[in-house]
């Protein structure tokens, strides 16, 4: 069952070994997904030169956010990272399976990753912005948090379901970034056209900074930590067998 683990962490979380590099791999992580990910768009509307979204522009944001995706929690998974997401941390802490000092930590890595990717990206470029994220005309704002919220959902179930389970076998955990990256590109071919397709409040938040842009950012932290958290208690109160030892006993 959820929460038997729920923890505020102790003192000793602050110094603990294991916290700072995961910190940092989350940090590296969400700043490689990030720079790919936000740097494509960059790429995209200088090559169409600022013109109105086709499909064709969509599916490409799409596969470049699902590639570096891939990449991001693949590279972090050694040091029981690969979160690159506060929605998929706040999951993780509800259910029990980090307490909440490593998530505060965990949290402001992503943010700082997503920020100087974004201000990397700026000068990078010559000084275009990343673009920051907005509601499509005729898109309500409630509208939008249940859209990132639906499209979180299926995200962080990926996770719980591939690589959080303990009863995971090998082969798919081989595989999982894989699947949750596939889940990011598919979201964005929807959620896209109206309203970015975030799924990831680091990933606005860079953004937001850099181009000080905030008109509704609030519903891109809402959705998807509402989303997420709903995904990580369904799986854990259906389908996760209690008498399993958790996973991530760096977390515990």
């Amino acid at each position: 069952m959820p929460f038997y683990q729920f923890s505020f962490g102790s003192h000793k979380d602050f110094l603990a070994q294991d916290t700072r590099k995961t910190a940092l791999t989350e940090f590296i992580g969400t700043f490689i997904f990030v720079f790919a990910g936000s740097g494509s768009g960059i790429a995209i509307n200088k090559l169409t030169g600022g013109a109105a979204a086709t499909p064709t522009v969509l599916i490409a944001a799409a596969i470049a956010h699902a590639f570096a995706y891939v990449v991001a929690v693949s590279v972090g998974t050694n040091f029981n990272g690969g979160q690159v997401n506060p929605a998929v941390t706040f999951s993780l802490f509800i259910c029990g399976y980090i307490n909440f000092i490593r998530a505060v930590f965990f949290w402001l890595a992503q943010l700082a990753g997503s920020l100087c990717a974004c201000l990397l990206l700026k000068f990078a470029t010559g000084g275009k912005s990343v673009l920051a994220y907005g509601l499509s005309d005729g898109m309500g704002a409630w509208n939008a948090v249940v859209l990132e919220m639906a499209m979180t959902f299926g995200l962080v179930y990926t996770v719980y379901a591939t690589s959080r389970d303990p009863k995971v076998s090998t082969n798919l955990e081989t595989i999982a970034p894989i699947s949750i990256g596939f889940m990011v590109g598919a979201n964005i071919l929807v959620g896209g056209a109206f309203d970015g397709g975030s799924m990831n409040p680091a990933l606005s938040f860079g953004a937001a900074v850099v181009t000080w842009s905030w008109n509704n950012h609030w519903v891109y932290w809402v959705g998807p930590l509402f989303g997420g958290t709903l995904a990580g208690l369904i799986y854990e109160l259906a389908f996760v067998v209690p008498t399993y030892p958790r996973r991530d006993p760096l977390y515990s």
